[in-house]
Order: C-alpha cells, then sequence, then structure tokens
C-alpha cells in the first residue's frame, strides 16, 4: 500500500528523532553495518524524505521495515520467494508517511502472512539489524532496511500473500548459510551470523 498522506508540521521532527533513537539502539555486527548506521543518520538528519510516497522509486532512498519471523520452537526462520525481487527474502514492506517502522510491522505481517506480530524476546519491539541496499528489478532505488525479529510457531502461517510471493520456506540457520548469496538478500548471510550470535547469548 502506498500513501501520498504528509506528516503534520512538527511531526517530521519527531518522526526523525524516533528513528535516530531506534537506529541508535542496534549494535553493528560488522564493519558493513556500522557502516550503514552511519549512512542512515546522516540520511535521517539531512531532512531528506524518508518514506515512499509513489511505487516503486520515489524518491530514490526509502525506509522499510524488515521482520524475520522465527518458530518459537525449532528456531528455524522464515523466507519468502519475491515476485519481483527473484530473491528468497524476509517479509517486510515500505513504512508509510507518518508510520512508526513498527507499526509497519504489525501492519505488514497481518497483510503478506495473515498473522498477529509478537515481537520476539531477543528484541522486543526493536530492530536487530540495518541494512541500506539498492533493490533488483525495475526502478532500481535503495531500501535503507530496518530488520525486527517476530515470534511464532511454523504452523500458525497457513497462508500469505500470493500476489507478492511464490513460496514460503522454513530454514535453519544452518540451511540459510548452505544457500547461495545470489538468491538471497544480500544481507541475509550476515544477519544470520548475527542471529546466531545473539541467540548463543541469551
Amino acid at each position: 500500500m502506498t500513501s501520498t498522506a504528509l506528516p503534520l508540521p512538527g511531526h517530521d521532527e519527531a518522526l526523525r528523532a524516533r528513528l535516530l533513537e531506534l537506529v541508535g539502539t542496534i549494535e553493528p555486527w560488522d564493519s558493513i553495518e556500522h557502516t550503514h548506521l552511519t549512512t542512515t543518520a546522516r540520511w535521517i538528519t539531512s531532512g531528506a524524505p524518508l518514506h515512499r510516497v509513489r511505487k516503486p522509486d520515489v524518491p530514490a532512498m526509502h525506509l522499510v521495515s524488515y521482520f524475520v519471523v522465527l518458530d518459537a520452537t525449532s528456531g528455524r526462520l522464515l523466507l519468502v520467494a519475491h515476485r519481483k525481487a527473484g530473491l528468497w527474502l524476509p517479509t517486510g514492506g515500505h513504512v508509510e508517511p507518518g508510520e512508526d517502522p513498527w507499526s509497519a510491522v504489525v501492519r505488514e505481517c497481518r497483510e503478506e502472512l495473515g498473522i498477529p506480530a509478537t515481537a520476539s524476546p531477543i528484541t522486543g519491539e526493536r530492530p536487530f539489524f540495518l541494512t541500506v541496499t539498492e533493490t533488483r528489478g525495475p526502478g532500481v532505488h535503495t531500501d535503507v532496511s530496518l530488520w525486527y525479529l517476530l515470534s511464532t510457531d511454523a504452523d500458525s502461517v497457513t497462508s500469505y500473500d500470493e500476489e507478492e510471493f511464490d513460496a514460503i520456506r522454513w530454514l535453519t540457520a544452518e540451511e540459510v548459510l548452505e544457500e547461495p548469496v545470489e538468491v538471497l538478500d544480500p544481507h541475509m548471510h550476515r544477519f544470520t551470523h548475527k542471529l546466531r550470535h545473539a541467540r548463543r547469548c541469551q
């Protein structure tokens, strides 16, 4: 869903402050994430538009909420075959103007998987990972993606948005890392290493 609504005066400043707060809670996993966090903080404070207002690429850089769904029992994570990207990705979507990134997770989780968004105890309602990525396919643009962790039982996911996705798969961390980088989100292996470390430290 795409909105042309603009935040009210003063609300934009509050949103930017909130985003800076969220970005500041993320511990960088490696030098790439450190660079992406720095780039994102500068982008937020620059006054540049943050939200997509017209599909697929206006403005050319905009905010996305990814959410990685973890099976509470087996620890497997859910990936979807995204039709437009031609890659296996986490679920998620664009953050609407005036919308908090966690609210986007709640909305997109219901729209794409038909389940409520339950925050993982690893992170709560805070992002776990951040990436800045140029997309593939028509309308190339840059997604600034906050990655959230959700917890559910795999059996609760009984349907998915077939207009967006060709298929879904539940994979262990080891199985994700065995997949060729070329068929996944380009940061999926890095995310998975960070997740494995976080789970070991629980």
